[in-house]
């Protein structure tokens, strides 16, 4: 004998209890929330913008990957690289600064969660996510050579 399971009908996602989730109305997870969160997109950009300069006040890394990626760019535009080399330079940049990012927020998760005690779990996810960002990194570096070392050889090349 099979038995059909019913799935929950779109009217019936507006209330958890109908999935099986008990709700808690201290903490509703509900789209309209969210709106109270930010109410306009000038708000959020504020919010997005705090993020940022948190993350460059107070990440080291953050800072140096900014800069490296700036020289890089830097340097296409001196070189005169065609526009869609420098916007993968300006791409593989943008990912390593946005991983570093994430990274930042959830270390700053982990520390408010786990608090000055160590936790195996924790470090493993601080490790991941750090690891993340070397990938990225390394990639980025790597792109940028292939792309700008050959111009720059021959800049050096030529002015001898």
């Amino acid at each position: 004998m099979t038995t059909k399971v019913s799935q929950p009908k779109l009217s019936d996602l507006n209330s958890y209890s109908s999935l099986g989730v008990e709700e808690n109305p201290d903490r509703d997870h509900r789209r309209p929330q969210a709106l109270k969160v930010a109410p306009t997109i000038a708000k959020s950009f504020n919010y997005a913008w705090a993020g940022l300069s948190y993350t460059f006040v107070t990440q080291r890394n953050f800072r140096i990957q900014v800069f490296v990626g700036l020289m890089a760019l830097g340097f296409s535009i001196w070189l005169h690289l065609p526009a869609v080399d420098c916007t993968i330079i300006s791409l593989t940049t943008a990912a390593v600064l946005a991983l570093e990012l994430l990274n930042t927020a959830l270390e700053s998760l982990v520390d408010l969660t786990v608090g000055q005690t160590f936790h195996p779990q924790a470090k493993t996810a601080k490790d991941c996510a750090a690891g993340s960002v070397l990938v990225a990194a390394i990639a980025s570096v790597l792109v940028a050579g292939s792309l700008l070392l050959p111009r720059l050889y021959t800049k050096l090349v030529d002015a001898l």
